[in-house]
């Protein structure tokens, strides 16, 4: 059985937590927009660490809740990749372009979603 939404954005935070991921967010879009339930926000410090994140989220969340994206667009190079499981959409940047694009402020509306402490 598929993952609730909820379950799904918290598992891609925490898989992105493990791999390091920085400034992880879950931005809670319901009732706010129809693009998605959720979007995860996080960052990485350089191309091979965000291939890193892109690479483990989907690993590990497959793994964990047997989920897997409908799409992945974008590469590291462009500093800024999307796994989209359709209920969430997990944004994976690196600073500069996180700062640029700034979804948090694009969606300042959308509370965000406590995280569990990251275990390392």
């Amino acid at each position: 059985m598929p993952a609730d939404s909820l379950t799904l954005a918290k598992t891609c935070a925490a898989c992105a937590q493990e791999i390091q991921a920085e400034n992880v967010v879950i931005m809670d879009l319901r009732g706010i927009s129809s693009l998605s339930d959720f979007f995860v926000v996080c960052s990485g410090t350089s191309v091979p660490h965000l291939k890193a994140i892109m690479r483990e989220v989907r690993a590990n969340v497959a793994d964990q809740v047997d989920e897997s994206p409908r799409s992945a667009e974008g590469d590291a190079t462009s500093l800024w990749m999307v796994i989209d499981y359709v209920d969430v959409m997990v944004h994976i940047f690196h600073d500069e372009k996180r700062a640029q694009y700034s979804l948090e402020d694009l969606w300042s509306d959308a509370p965000h979603i406590e995280l569990e402490p990251s275990a390392g």
